[in-house]
């Protein structure tokens, strides 16, 4: 055992693996070089709980020895472990449910078809499926929706994928559950699956931010991009709002979380309304 640091610098409880200062301050750079994260002082516990469950899977001894070999390495998945272990994913069906409510009277404002909606932090699926069945309910299940759904972490894409989640997760209404979810029975009693003619539409695919150019496919109507940029700087904030610009339709609809506020970014999206932008 040794003694893990505190952001402070200050020793705190034994913990299994050695994890200095100038180790979080490494995962630091390399999570915002790879992902545009940033960590700041008090998600030092956090990085070390996620973090050491890949130093005992990798065999590491110590997190110097484990992000000296990622950083030697070209090793594509363990880059892709590493990023999965520091992004976060709370999520929710309806999850700030306003969103929805507008969602459904701004489909029925698009004249074009097919509607493209693109979800760019899918996370477990919770927020895809949630505007899959607002569509349905707005337009009719035989409507014209593309909706393209992706995150960086590709756990959480695996899940969303599956489409199976516990009978009692919050958000949903008992008719939504019986409209556009399976019962699971016997050995999977307490489950659901989403039906397939729901999922059908849906397109899930692992996307970085961060990467310079997004291979999206024709303009989208609508961007839910929702409690994504609270984990980056001015600076890559600025960076991704002008490549979501670029990537929308004229006056198309930008989705954004509760905490955020893109004002400064008025040359390129003006508030429409509760946390809805319009692009410019």
């Amino acid at each position: 055992m040794s003694l893990v640091a505190n952001a402070d610098g200050a020793d705190a409880v034994d913990h299994e693996f050695s994890f200095s200062r100038a180790d979080f301050d490494r995962v630091r750079e390399l999570i915002y070089r790879h992902a545009g994260i940033s960590l700041h002082d008090g998600k030092h516990a956090m990085v070390y709980s996620r973090l050491s469950r890949r130093l005992r899977e990798t065999g590491h001894k110590s997190f110097a020895a484990y992000l000296q070999a990622l950083e030697s390495s070209n090793n594509a998945q363990e880059w892709q472990e590493f990023v999965n272990c520091l992004t976060t994913n709370l999520t929710s069906f309806f999850r700030e449910e306003h969103h929805f409510h507008s969602l459904a009277e701004d489909l029925k404002a698009v004249s074009a078809r097919p509607v493209r909606i693109w979800c760019c932090a899918a996370s477990t699926g919770e927020e895809p499926y949630s505007i899959a069945m607002t569509c349905h309910e707005a337009l009719g299940a035989s409507a014209q929706v593309q909706l393209v759904c992706s995150d960086i972490d590709t756990n959480v894409l695996t899940t969303a994928r599956r489409g199976v989640y516990n009978a009692d997760s919050r958000g949903l209404s008992p008719q939504r559950q019986k409209n556009f979810f399976l019962r699971g029975t016997g050995a999977n009693a307490g489950r659901m699956r989403v039906k397939p003619e729901l999922a059908r539409g849906i397109e899930f695919r692992t996307l970085n931010l961060m990467d310079q150019t997004w291979q999206l496919g024709e303009p989208f109507h609508m961007v839910f991009c929702r409690n994504v940029m609270i984990y980056f700087d001015g600076p890559t904030q600025r960076k991704v709002l002008e490549r979501i610009h670029r990537v929308m339709r004229p006056g198309g609809l930008l989705y954004v979380g509760h905490s955020e506020n893109f004002t400064e970014s008025k040359d390129l999206f003006r508030l429409r309304g509760k946390t809805i932008y319009e692009k410019v």
